[in-house]
């Protein structure tokens, strides 16, 4: 099967997830500053989710062109990506209602780990398809951020119960990490 049913219901899924966080945005009560700054939680984990799932489309547009055909592995694969990242939407209510809290942040912090083990899984399963030598597994080299992650979210998880603070801090430094363009499958796809 092509790759293009897999991207567009990818696209798809990720655009509702997005929908669905926007929707579930917390909007002030009144007119005031008082009620702007009461919000403000819920908008700052939304605006941390928002840049997550950007990153994770990103990533995915760039992933997908490294593919010319899918099989079962690769689509059951990002389906459970797809699981995790849908799973967003209510970590990032339930961490910006209770911002600080415990457990809603280690909770966030679980839901960044498991599509961070997923994406993980999906390079697997397309480097299975492809092979050793494929054009994915000679971008990923490495791969130091794609390992150094799961260890930050696994402290961050445990740190929640400690200093939330702290592991929010660390989930906006993984964002950022991420943040800096990565152009290993691009340049890969242009030397061949």
């Amino acid at each position: 099967m092509g790759k293009d049913r897999l991207a567009a219901f990818s696209d798809g899924v990720i655009a509702i997830i997005i929908t669905i966080m926007v929707l579930e945005l917390k909007m002030p009560h009144g007119a005031g500053w008082t009620e702007l700054i009461a919000v403000t939680p819920h908008f700052v984990s939304y605006v941390l989710s928002f840049i997550y799932l950007a990153i994770y489309w990103n990533n995915h547009h760039h992933l997908l062109h490294t593919v010319s055909r899918v099989d079962g592995l690769i689509l059951w694969a990002n389906s459970f990506l797809l699981f995790w990242l849908s799973l967003i939407p209510a970590a990032t209510a339930w961490m910006g209602e209770n911002l600080l809290g415990a457990v809603p942040t280690a909770f966030y912090g679980v839901v960044l780990l498991m599509p961070a083990i997923a994406y993980f899984l999906l390079q697997k399963a397309i480097m299975r398809r492809q092979g050793a030598h494929s054009v994915l597994a000679a971008a990923l080299g490495a791969d130091v951020k794609g390992k150094i992650s799961p260890v930050l979210y696994t402290a961050a998880i445990g740190l929640a119960f400690v200093a939330p603070w702290v592991s929010i801090l660390i989930y906006v430094l993984v964002a950022v990490m991420w943040l800096v363009p990565d152009r290993r499958i691009e340049n890969v796809l242009r030397e061949s």
